[in-house]
């Protein structure tokens, strides 16, 4: 944890509220373009780390096959949003999510490093598993019944990763002079063999600008913790007070994150549009109230927290118009972005080292 409090928005359709579309006036469908890039144009100038889009493989935030019909149904995916937002924002974090359960390593590596080239380094991804056998069926390659599913994610995880790496920096030489477009000793198979994956690599596309991508996970118990403090960056977890506060940080320390950050979820009302099914807290209150809240919770430990505007178009705006200077009055979040700032840097993780770059003897 750090003095400086860190603060992001999760973004799912009209708001985390599955109603959100009534009390919304948004003329634009949520499979529009500009619809997203506004909201994360609102959320940088609110001058916050990231935003994540949310995404799954169902047409709704529920894990039955059946459709409710007073529901918000269907969704773009999450990464082709980020990569549609990315030229129109300039500092802001994004991170979409990308279920590995039914989709190959490989695919994923290369749609998040091409998200790090064109954000300039801003890119991540949330990791999520699907458990649900009407899930399975809508692709109808395999019975997931008994697959160890958070097992499977850290080696996806780890195919990505190496994916990643499989590029070295300088790679691209461009020598016109010999016509040598790329240094082929610099480009590296992977071979990965495990329970799930057998991938040989290299990535088909360079290494992305930041090494590696923030990799994050939702997390509620334990095996999850586990599995965020072995593959990822960074964890969001569901506090409900202050006990339960201290007791997940000590469990994802326990479970081996002792360098990983930890952020918050809180699920955000400022006009009592309440959702009691909320996995996260429900916050229902005013700007100054959400401010102490957050600053008590940071002393508990907790890097940063992830608001999810119950309405995007009424909730967002106030946390970038009120609670955001109410932070910086506190003197505990930023005035300004730092130009050229990749998200590693942002959140203050370590410079990625690539595995495969032979080290040259001083």
């Amino acid at each position: 944890m750090t003095d400086h409090l860190h603060l992001a928005v999760a973004l799912d359709g009209y708001g985390w509220h599955p109603e959100a579309w009534r009390q919304s006036t948004d003329s634009e469908p949520v499979t529009s373009g500009g619809y997203w890039s506004r909201l994360a144009a609102t959320a940088e100038r609110g001058l916050l780390d990231f935003v994540t889009f949310d995404d799954g493989l169902s047409p709704q935030r529920r894990r039955r096959p059946g459709i409710e019909p007073r529901w918000l149904a269907g969704r773009p995916d999450a990464v082709l949003v980020a990569s549609r937002v990315a030229p129109t924002t300039k500092h802001i974090g994004l991170i979409p999510v990308a279920t590995v359960t039914h989709t190959e390593p490989f695919h994923i590596s290369k749609a998040i490093a091409t998200l790090d080239f064109v954000s300039h380094g801003r890119a991540g991804w949330q990791v999520r598993v699907s458990g649900a056998p009407h899930e399975a069926e809508l692709f109808g390659r395999r019975d997931i019944t008994g697959v160890d599913l958070f097992d499977e994610a850290s080696d996806a995880v780890e195919v990505a990763r190496r994916l990643w790496d499989s590029w070295e920096d300088d790679a691209e030489i461009r020598d016109a002079a010999t016509g040598r477009f790329i240094d082929r000793d610099k480009l590296h198979y992977i071979d990965f063999v495990g329970e799930y994956f057998s991938v040989k690599g290299p990535s088909i596309t360079p290494r992305p600008p930041q090494g590696q991508p923030v990799v994050t996970a939702l997390a509620h118990q334990l095996p999850v913790y586990e599995f965020a403090a072995r593959s990822t960056d960074l964890v969001f977890i569901t506090p409900h007070d202050d006990e339960s506060v201290r007791a997940i940080i000590d469990q994802v320390r326990q479970a081996g994150g002792a360098d990983l950050k930890i952020y918050a979820d809180i699920y955000v009302t400022f006009s009592g549009t309440v959702d009691a099914r909320s996995d996260a807290l429900v916050f229902d209150g005013t700007p100054a109230e959400l401010v102490d809240h957050l600053t008590r919770w940071q002393g508990f430990g907790l890097d940063g927290f992830r608001l999810r505007p119950a309405v995007n178009q009424t909730d967002l705006p106030v946390i970038v118009d009120d609670v955001v200077p109410l932070l910086q009055r506190a003197g505990v979040f930023r005035t300004a972005y730092t130009d050229g700032e990749h998200l590693r840097q942002r959140l203050g993780l370590p410079v990625a080292e690539n595995r495969y770059a032979k080290v040259e003897p001083t």
